[in-house]
């Protein structure tokens, strides 16, 4: 499936990746890709171009591809394999757990074009899932940047960590966030605003709509606070503690609202500070349309998440 290019202002992440794996594989010979018939929708045909050696097309046979991808990293080099995220996740999910994480091999798994990013084709090709499956592995880190930078930043440091990491990466136009403080860690949340009456943790493409949702409820009177929690495996706790001192949660993810973020997050205060929440996402099997017409119907969007926030609001007042 051929994507259009990004309107003015906004960027696909699947070129930074590209870009900085290609970047990455010029200074270190190790870096190698592997993919499932999929170098078009993972824009890896200039690398393929500059390096025909160093890349694995497998076909469509997602299990043999990561199979590939840790017998590599066994033999010392770095393997990125990439797919669409809703079949990597899937159809991969043994071998992920046991090839890669439980092995700790040094695969960098890259889910391309991930959560409702396909949402004409249907079910099969909507990738709600991967984060709550993938985060529920011992020993595999996951990754969900939200713009082209953090993708670039993610992917320069899952090449110098020593293991597994999954990254999702969207093929949905987002804008560059501002940063005054732009450093990139594994395990390590970004905070784009500060704020003491709620706080919004979020990631992937749904940080710009929750610094918009910030924006507006400032106007109203409201001082929301919005993380960026782009490492969901590692959690970066001593952020989630700095959230939950707000005394209310709003988590947003392009996922499903239980088990991925949300659900690290509640899992959290749960144990350690329980603080009202409210977790956006979606609630399981969607029906086919845009991904515009996806996010919007099940609020995932600034007023979606402004609205969260007011209703949660009142729940803390009482």
């Amino acid at each position: 499936m051929s994507a259009a290019a990004a309107p003015a202002g906004l960027f696909d992440c699947r070129d930074a990746y590209v870009r900085t794996v290609e970047e990455l594989a010029v200074q270190d010979d190790r870096i190698v890709a592997v993919v499932n018939d999929s170098v078009g929708s993972s824009k890896l045909g200039k690398f393929r171009d500059r390096f025909p050696d160093r890349l694995v097309n497998v076909g469509i046979a997602e299990q043999n591809m990561v199979g590939v991808g840790a017998g590599l990293a066994n033999g010392g080099k770095i393997p990125f394999v990439s797919g669409a995220s809703c079949f990597l996740s899937a159809r991969a999910l043994e071998q992920i757990k046991a090839d890669c994480a439980y092995s700790h091999a040094n695969v960098k798994l890259c889910g391309i074009s991930s959560g409702v990013a396909y949402g004409e084709l249907g079910a099969t090709h909507h990738s709600i899932e991967d984060v709550a499956w993938l985060r529920a592995i011992d020993r595999l880190t996951v990754i969900v940047p939200a713009d082209p930078w953090q993708t670039a930043e993610a992917i320069k440091a899952a090449a110098a960590h020593d293991g597994p990491v999954y990254i999702r990466i969207s093929r949905m136009p987002v804008p560059e966030l501002a940063r005054t403080d732009a450093i990139f860690h594994i395990g390590k949340a970004e905070r784009l605003r500060a704020g003491t009456d709620i706080a919004i943790i979020t990631n992937g493409t749904l940080v710009h709509h929750a610094v918009s949702a910030a924006q507006k409820l400032e106007a109203a009177g409201i001082s929301a606070q919005v993380i960026n929690m782009a490492t969901v495996s590692p959690i970066d706790t001593e952020m989630l503690a700095q959230a939950a001192a707000t005394g209310a949660i709003v988590t947003a993810e392009e996922g499903l609202a239980h088990g991925g973020l949300g659900g690290a997050m509640a899992e959290y205060c749960a144990t350690h500070s329980p603080v009202p929440m409210r977790m956006l996402g979606f609630p399981g099997f969607l029906p086919t349309g845009s991904a515009q017409w996806l996010m919007d119907r099940f609020g995932l969007n600034a007023d979606g998440i402004m609205a969260a926030a007011h209703d949660l609001l009142k729940v803390k007042a009482r």
